[in-house]
């Protein structure tokens, strides 16, 4: 399947500011099961990117805005072709040892109720575990937009009962650090059938001896298939962020985002 994806992102600010630097994991890389057809990165006003990758091998554009502006937007578009590899991801150039995975970070500390969910894996196998971990989790946290934000722990979703999918793909990854298994924060896209649903997305990766990562949704209790496009994995949502960066000026800081994410005929 071809996905096309537009992503803009803007920053109004009520004074001038005189500099801006941001990071950027906007842009997909490719592997095993999806492939970049066309990718640009632009910004408004014109400034430099730089390409480069992160500690975790995602593909990172550093932007650079100069000189007096008030606004500025962020362009990411391009074209992807995905086909359902059944959410197992091969073809990376990864270099970071599994171990970095294991690490507990402050969003994914576990608590008795995380403790509890990571319950020893009893003769079903790892990745039969690991979907009867994701049913679990996704019958005990609905899925609710505007009662978590960016700073909730996986621990306080999972004891408040409802969340988003940054909440959800937290406390998988965090259960599953929890009963030793490696496993990572993804950032992407989804292509979804209801125009006005939010098309970013999020999930996590664990580690399979033998099968190698392997994606879960928790929020749509699937593994990934070929309507999700990967942008960029790491620890959590903090280090996997699309867009992190800071400003010299500018005051108070207004942030609108839009997504389009469509399916492409092969013609187009």
């Amino acid at each position: 399947m071809r996905i096309a994806i537009e992503h803009i992102t803007r920053y109004r600010y009520s004074e001038i500011a005189n500099y801006s630097v941001q990071s950027l994991r906007l842009t997909p890389s490719a592997f095993e099961g999806q492939k970049v057809l066309d990718w640009s990165l632009t910004c408004v006003p014109e400034g430099s990117i730089t390409p480069t990758t992160d500690g975790f091998g995602n593909i990172v554009h550093l932007m650079t805005v100069e000189g007096p502006h008030q606004d500025v937007d962020i362009i990411a578009r391009g074209t992807v072709e995905i086909s359902d590899r059944a959410g197992v991801v091969k073809g990376l150039t990864d270099h970071v040892p599994l171990r970095v995975f294991l690490r507990r970070t402050d969003l994914t500390q576990p608590g008795p109720g995380i403790v509890a969910l990571a319950r020893p894996i009893c003769g079903t196998g790892t990745l039969a575990w690991l979907h009867d971990l994701m049913a679990r989790i996704r019958s005990k946290v609905e899925y609710e937009t505007g009662v978590t934000d960016s700073l909730t722990k996986a621990e306080e979703a999972l004891a408040a009962g409802h969340g988003v999918c940054q909440d959800h793909a937290h406390i998988f990854i965090s259960a599953c650090r929890a009963a030793a298994i490696p496993a990572r924060y993804v950032t992407g896209y989804l292509l979804t059938d209801v125009a006005d649903e939010d098309a970013h997305h999020a999930w996590a990766e664990a580690w399979i001896d033998g099968l190698g990562w392997v994606g879960f949704d928790v929020a749509n209790t699937v593994c990934p298939t070929e309507r999700y496009v990967r942008l960029a994995a790491a620890l959590d949502a903090s280090y996997a962020a699309p867009i992190r960066g800071s400003r010299r000026g500018g005051g108070q800081e207004r942030l609108e985002v839009e997504v389009r994410v469509h399916a492409q005929s092969a013609q187009q």
